[in-house]
C-alpha cells in the first residue's frame, strides 16, 4: 500500500469494496463530526451523495461504518475492508479521524479534489486490515505569519495539508519584530501600527534587493476563533506564539513605552523591514509586564491549548546592559545579571499562565538563567537544549534546526532558489530522529513529540511556502507518525517509491511542491543572493 505515513501493520486482501450511489457512511456515538467530515471531503472528491445513517442500521456491503474502540488507544484505529464494507474504529475521535484520512488514501489521489473529474469514475476501497497509531502526541508543524502575513484562507489550507498528514499540533507563530498578527482590543495599535511595515527585504539579510512597497495584514478576534474551530474539526491543536522579550520590535513601534527608553528614542522606532535578530527588546519593567498580561488575556480567551509559545529566543541583552532601570531592576530582584533577569521575565509568565490552568512552551533559551517551573522547551538550537531539559524533568518538542527547518536549501544546486542555511534533503528529513539516544528510556518520556518549522523571511508568497515545505513535510510526518527503525535501516528508496503515488495526491490538492527533479526554471531566483550552504544558519 502506498501510504503516507506509513501504517505500523498492513495485511492485504483480495478484492475491493465499491463506493456506489448505494452507499452510505453510518457514524456510531462520538465519530459523528469524524462522519460529517468525511462525508463533506467525499461528496465533493466523488459527486456521490454518501448520505448519512445510524450505525445501527446495519451494513450493505458498500457503505463507510465509523465507531469507537477505547481499548485501541488514543488517536490508534483499524480500519478493515472487506465484503461487509469499510469499517473504521477509532480509540477515540481522532483515532477515527486519522483513519478517515488513510481511507482517503486508499481511495486514490483524486479522492482530494474539490470537484468530481467525471462522473464515470469508480471509487474502490482494497481490501485491507490496517491497524495504526502514532509514536509521538505531538506531530507539529509551525508557520511564521510575521516575517510575511499568510491570509486566512491559506492558513485554513495549510490545516488540511497538516490533517492530510496526520500532523496534530499547528504553531502559529504570531507576532516578531517585522509584523503583529493577532487582534487585541485592549491594544489597538498593535495591529494598528503593528501589523505593518513599510518595505520588505527580498532574499535573506545578504541581498540588496527590496521589495518598495508596504506589507502587512492581521487576523481579527473571530478569523482566529475560525481557524482554531477549523483546525479542532480536525483533531489539530492550535498553539499560538506571542515572542517576548525579543522578537518584538513591531509591538514597541505601536507601543513605544514598552521599550528600553532610557537608552534609545524609542517613538523613531517603526515596524522592522530586515531580516535577522532586532537590538530592541521589550524593557524589563512592571508596565511591560502588565502589558502583556492584557495581551494573553485575549489570547487566552481565543486559544483554547494546553500550551502557550512565549518566544524567549534571541533577545539581545546590550539594551539592557546599558539602562539603569533594567540595571536597578537586576539588583532588586538579586538576579544573576542579564540573564537571570531573562529567566525572571520568563518565569513571571510561566506562572501567571500556571495559574490560569495552561502550560508555557518556550524556545530553548529560556533554560539560559534557570528553567521555569513548568515550562516545557521547543529545541531548536540542535539537541542540546532538548537533552538538559529532559534530563531535568521538563517536557520538550524537538525541532532541531539542523533536521527540520525547512526555510533551508533542499539542494546544493545552484539553481535552488533564494539558497540559505544547510542542504537538506528529502532524504535527510526522513532519517531524522526526534530522541536523542543519550536519553535513557525515563528522560526520553519528556520528548513530547517533534515538529517542522517554517519560517518565511525569504518565503513571500503561498507558492514559495509550498516549495520549502513539500515534499519535505510528507518526511516529516512519517517521521512524527510511524514507527520507524534507526535512521540508518530506514528505507528511503521504498519511501521514494510512495512518494511516486503521493506526489499525485499532492498535484489534486494544489501544492506547488519542489518536484523530485529539480526546481522549475521560473523558480531560480537569479541575482537574489543566498548564505554559504553550511555557513551560519538563518535567524531562528
Amino acid at each position: 500500500m502506498e501510504l503516507i505515513p506509513a501504517p505500523r501493520d498492513v495485511v492485504a486482501g483480495l478484492g475491493e469494496v465499491r463506493l456506489t450511489e448505494r452507499s452510505r457512511l453510518r457514524a456510531g456515538t462520538g465519530t459523528e463530526g469524524v462522519g460529517r467530515r468525511l462525508c463533506a471531503d467525499l461528496r465533493q472528491a466523488t459527486g456521490l451523495p454518501l448520505p448519512e445513517a445510524p450505525e445501527a442500521a446495519g451494513a450493505d456491503g458498500e457503505g463507510i461504518r465509523l465507531r469507537l474502540d477505547p481499548e485501541l488507544g488514543p488517536e490508534a484505529y483499524r480500519l478493515v475492508s472487506d465484503r461487509s464494507g469499510v469499517l473504521i474504529e477509532g480509540g477515540d475521535a481522532a483515532g477515527a479521524f486519522w483513519g478517515a484520512q488513510t481511507l482517503r488514501q486508499l481511495l486514490g489521489p483524486d479522492a482530494y479534489r474539490r470537484a468530481p473529474i467525471g462522473r464515470d469514475r469508480a471509487w474502490a476501497v482494497p481490501h485491507v486490515t490496517i491497524e495504526d497509531a502514532p509514536r509521538f502526541r505531538w506531530r507539529g508543524l509551525m508557520l511564521d505569519v510575521a516575517r510575511h502575513f499568510m491570509p486566512k484562507e491559506g492558513v485554513l489550507r495549510y490545516l488540511d495539508l497538516m490533517a492530510a498528514h496526520k500532523l496534530n499540533v499547528f504553531h502559529f507563530h504570531l507576532t516578531d519584530d517585522q509584523g503583529w498578527r493577532v487582534e487585541i482590543r485592549k491594544y489597538p495599535r498593535l495591529t494598528g501600527i503593528g501589523s505593518w511595515r513599510a518595505r520588505t527585504k527580498f532574499g535573506h539579510r545578504a541581498s540588496p534587493l527590496w521589495e518598495e512597497k508596504p506589507h502587512g495584514g492581521h487576523y481579527t478576534q473571530d478569523d482566529i476563533r475560525e481557524i482554531v474551530a477549523y483546525a479542532a474539526e480536525r483533531h489539530i491543536t492550535v498553539v499560538p506564539e506571542i515572542d517576548v522579550p525579543g522578537h518584538s520590535q513591531a509591538a514597541i513601534a505601536a507601543y513605544p513605552e514598552l521599550g528600553n527608553t532610557d537608552v534609545i528614542d524609542t517613538t523613531a522606532l517603526t515596524v522592522w523591514d530586515n531580516w535577522g535578530i532586532s537590538p530592541n527588546v521589550l524593557a524589563p519593567t512592571d508596565n511591560t509586564l502588565r502589558f502583556y498580561e492584557g495581551v494573553l488575556e485575549e489570547v487566552l480567551e481565543l486559544f483554547p491549548s494546553e500550551f502557550v509559545h512565549i518566544g524567549g529566543d534571541e533577545c539581545p541583552k546590550d539594551q539592557w546592559r546599558r539602562s539603569a532601570a533594567a540595571q536597578a531592576r537586576v539588583e532588586e530582584l538579586g538576579l544573576a545579571g542579564e540573564d537571570g533577569l531573562q529567566a525572571w521575565f520568563i518565569g513571571h509568565f510561566d506562572r501567571w499562565l500556571t495559574a490560569r490552568g495552561r502550560r508555557l512552551i518556550g524556545w530553548d533559551e529560556i533554560l539560559d538563567g534557570g528553567l521555569a517551573a513548568g515550562a516545557a522547551v521547543s529545541s531548536w538550537r540542535g539537541y542540546a537544549g532538548g537533552v538538559t531539559a529532559a534530563r531535568a524533568g521538563h517536557d520538550v518538542v524537538m525541532c532541531p534546526e539542523q533536521q527540520v527547518y525547512l526555510d533551508h536549501r533542499q539542494d546544493a544546486g545552484a539553481d535552488e532558489p533564494v539558497p540559505i542555511g544547510y542542504v537538506r534533503t528529502l532524504e535527510d528529513v526522513f532519517r531524522f530522529e526526534p530522541v536523542p539516544p543519550e536519553l535513557t528510556p525515563e528522560e526520553a518520556r519528556h520528548v513530547l513529540g517533534t515538529q517542522a518549522n517554517l519560517w518565511t523571511e525569504v518565503m513571500e508568497d503561498p507558492a514559495r511556502v509550498d516549495y520549502q515545505a513539500f515534499p519535505r513535510l510528507a518526511a516529516f510526518a512519517e517521521v512524527a507518525w510511524s514507527a520507524l527503525p534507526a535512521p540508518h535501516e530506514r528505507d528511503f528508496a521504498g519511501f521514494e517509491r510512495r512518494m511516486a503515488a503521493h506526489y499525485r495526491r499532492l498535484d489534486a490538492l494544489g501544492v506547488a511542491y519542489r518536484p523530485p527533479s529539480g526546481p522549475r526554471p521560473w523558480q531560480r531566483r537569479p541575482g537574489v543572493p543566498g548564505r554559504p550552504i553550511d555557513g551560519p544558519p538563518p535567524n531562528r
